[in-house]
């Protein structure tokens, strides 16, 4: 006797509503034992059955069940009825299929790229760093493969089939790189910038605007190399003492730091984004810092970082003003993320 489904509809992968079809079940399990040359029409009908009444169990009646929660269940028959061979080649069928419809959607570029100028595919905006542009767009095509590479390269099975269920999301899944990473500020006033085979390289800087642009240019560099922040530390600590060197007065100071923030929150990055950055700054020298001595052009010089308090104080007010300004309309700038290092010794009074 034929077993009757209580579902009359599942959800297809496109996201459409169709009829629940038992003769698809059949069939499904009806080649998978002519691969292995096992195929027994009772037995195949069964099978069938037997899965239409673990629907049942398995799901309410005015549910609608995903076509994959469907092969599922017909997976666990076979499974748990010994049909060992029959269930690998349903295994596998489901799995070359998968494939095919990830080929498919990739060389359907024109599908692509109408959902991203539509606005209709949701990554389009997983992002709020990155504008919908035509560098958008750019990365929105090769983010597709790159991301596929991720699923079935590096992650598991089971992350793979939870991603693609909407059990969870992996953020920037398409980055085949680091998220995060810090570098010493230190190493680049020492070693001035450089080490990119084929590109531009900079001395060690002597003055305070020159370093200030070699954060940006190494910034602007490395952008590539992580998927989220790129960070140094002790941003006052380090470049206090080249105001004194520079013989610099507040103003000077404060456009320079003006001049910094606008440049590091120009749209460089892949997919006309800004670059993702973050600056530590201590308000006073560490202890292990502040005895260390000061470096101006890739030089050391007498001076400790500790004698130089005041220059740090002008670098954290005057960067702070520039950053509640915002730029000629007024808006925030969004980077760089200061992140400050408040001690118990913190003057809660300081102006």
């Amino acid at each position: 006797m034929q077993v009757k489904s209580q579902i009359s509809q599942i959800l297809k992968r496109s996201g459409e509503i169709a009829p629940f079809d038992k003769d698809k079940i059949l069939k499904a399990i009806a080649k998978a034992a002519q691969a292995v040359e096992e195929y027994d029409e009772s037995l195949a009908n069964k099978m069938a059955d037997e899965a239409v009444e673990l629907v049942n169990k398995k799901f309410h009646e005015r549910s609608i069940p995903a076509v994959e929660e469907i092969q599922d269940t017909v997976e666990e028959v076979l499974i748990r009825s010994r049909q060992i061979k029959t269930a690998k080649a349903y295994i596998l069928y489901r799995d070359q299929h998968a494939r095919l419809r990830e080929i498919n959607e990739m060389v359907n570029s024109s599908e692509l790229m109408e959902n991203y100028i539509k606005q209709v595919d949701w990554r389009v905006k997983e992002n709020s760093n990155m504008s919908y542009s035509l560098q958008g767009l750019n990365n929105h095509i090769a983010s597709n493969i790159s991301s596929r590479y991720w699923l079935n390269k590096v992650y598991s099975a089971p992350i793979r089939e939870a991603y693609k269920n909407g059990d969870m999301h992996i953020h920037d899944l398409q980055l085949l790189s680091a998220y995060c990473a810090g570098w010493e500020l230190k190493d680049l006033l020492i070693s001035g910038f450089g080490g990119v085979s084929g590109k531009v390289e900079s001395r060690p800087p002597k003055h305070f605007r020159t370093a200030l642009g070699q954060i940006v240019n190494f910034f602007y560099t490395l952008q590539g190399e992580v998927a989220g922040a790129e960070a140094f530390a002790n941003f006052d600590t380090y470049l206090a003492p080249f105001i004194r060197y520079d013989n610099l007065n507040y103003q000077e100071v404060k456009q320079g730091l003006q001049e910094f923030l606008f440049n590091m929150n120009v749209p460089t990055r892949v997919g006309f984004q800004t670059p993702f950055t973050n600056l530590t700054l201590d308000l006073s020298p560490s202890e292990t810092i502040g005895n260390e001595s000061v470096i101006i052009g890739g030089k050391v010089m007498p001076e400790k970082y500790k004698d130089f308090q005041a220059e740090m104080d002008m670098i954290n007010i005057a960067f702070a003003e520039v950053m509640m300004e915002g730029d000629a309309k007024g808006r925030v700038f969004t980077f760089p993320i200061p992140t400050y290092n408040i001690t118990r010794d913190f003057n809660w009074e300081s102006p």
